[in-house]
C-alpha cells in the first residue's frame, strides 16, 4: 500500500464507523544511528525494530488502518533529542504532533520550559521515570524543580512511572493544575519477559482516577496479554480502568513498532470487542480525548463531525 498524506474523515477500515476519527497517543520513529547523528552509547539494542521507521512508513501504516493522527514520542535509546518529531509534525501539522524529551538533572533544561509550546508541532512532554536514574528522581529532589515549572507553563506530561504511582499520585495533588497521562497503564514489560497483567499495578492505578488532572494511556497493551487476539485477559482490566477514568480521560494508543498484532487488530480491539464501549465512548477513547487533553485542535472534517456529534 503506498504512502499517502491524507486519509479522509469518511474512509472505512476493518468494519469501524466511517466516521470515526482516531488518533493513536503514542507511535515512535527514529533514524539510523550514524556518524553524523549518533545515538547514545550501548542503544542500539534498545531499538524496537532492526531497521528504522520513519514518518512515510508510519504514514503508510496508518492509512492502512485508518487511524487519521499520531502523538510522536521520541524513543528513549535515542537519547533526549526531538528533531525528528518536531521534523514530522512540521511537514504533516494534521497528522503528527510530538511530546518531547528534556533532560530533568541537566541545569540548561530549566531555561527551556517557557515557549516549549511555541515549538511547531510541540504539544507538551514526555518523561521516562520507570528505571534508573529516573525513577529515583522522583524522590530524591532531582525533579522537583520541575513540577511547578511544568504548571505554570501550561505543559502537560505523559509519564511512565511504573511501580512509583504513590510518589507521581502526590505530584498531582500537590500540583492540581498539571496535567498528567499515565502511560501504557503504567505497566511495564522487558522486551524478554513474558507477558503479564499486573493485577496490583491496576489497582493503584484505578484509585489514581479520583484526580482530574491525571489521565491515562491505553498503549501497549497487546504487550501484556498471555492471550491471542482479540485478548480477552485484557477485557475486565480495560474496563475497569475505564470505570475509573471515563471516557474523557483514557486515551487508546499502540506503541506500535512493539506490538504482537497489526495495527488494524490494536485499533479493533477498542471498536469491535469491548462491547461495553457506547459509540459516544469510544468517540472519546479513540481520538476526541487526547486532542482535547493536549490542545491539539481538531480541524477541517472533523470539526463538522464533532459539531454534527454534539448535536445527538
Amino acid at each position: 500500500v503506498a504512502a499517502r498524506p491524507e486519509v479522509g474523515a469518511t474512509e472505512s477500515a476493518g468494519g469501524r464507523s466511517a466516521e470515526m476519527f482516531i488518533v493513536d497517543s503514542q507511535v515512535h520513529i527514529w533514524a539510523a544511528d550514524r556518524p553524523g547523528r549518533p545515538w547514545p552509547p550501548g542503544q542500539s539494542r534498545r531499538a524496537h525494530r532492526p531497521r528504522p521507521f520513519s514518518a512515510a512508513d508510519l504514514l503508510q501504516e496508518m492509512n492502512a488502518a485508518g487511524v487519521r493522527r499520531a502523538v510522536l514520542v521520541p524513543p528513549s535509546w535515542e537519547g533526549n533529542r526531538n528533531d525528528l518529531v518536531l521534523e514530522a509534525a512540521t511537514r504533516y501539522p494534521d497528522r503528527f504532533a510530538a511530546m518531547g524529551r528534556i533532560t530533568l538533572d541537566d541545569p540548561a533544561s530549566r531555561g527551556l520550559l517557557t515557549g516549549w509550546r511555541d515549538q511547531p508541532g510541540m504539544l507538551g512532554l514526555r518523561l521516562n521515570l520507570f528505571n534508573a536514574p529516573g525513577k529515583a528522581w522522583l524522590t530524591d529532589g532531582t525533579a522537583d524543580w520541575f513540577w511547578p515549572a511544568a504548571e505554570r507553563a501550561g505543559i502537560p506530561l505523559m509519564i511512565l512511572a511504573t511501580g512509583s504511582l504513590e510518589e507521581v499520585d502526590e505530584i498531582a495533588q500537590r500540583y492540581p493544575s498539571l496535567r498528567m497521562i499515565l502511560d501504557h497503564f503504567s505497566l511495564h514489560r522487558a522486551m524478554n519477559e513474558a507477558p503479564f497483567i499486573d493485577h496490583s499495578a491496576i489497582r493503584k492505578l484505578t484509585e489514581m482516577g479520583r484526580k482530574p488532572n491525571v489521565a491515562v494511556k491505553a498503549s501497549a497493551l497487546p504487550l501484556f496479554s498471555s492471550e491471542a487476539y482479540p485478548y480477552r485477559d485484557l477485557h475486565e482490566p480495560i474496563h475497569r480502568v475505564f470505570d475509573a477514568f471515563g471516557p474523557r480521560r483514557l486515551f487508546w494508543g499502540t506503541d506500535l513498532t512493539r506490538l504482537p498484532c497489526t495495527y488494524l487488530q490494536a485499533v479493533t480491539l477498542f471498536t469491535e470487542e469491548l462491547p461495553w464501549l457506547t459509540e459516544s465512548d469510544k468517540e472519546w477513547v479513540m481520538g476526541r480525548g487526547i486532542c482535547e487533553w493536549l490542545n491539539w485542535p481538531l480541524q477541517g472534517p472533523m470539526n463538522r463531525l464533532l459539531k454534527n456529534a454534539s448535536r445527538t
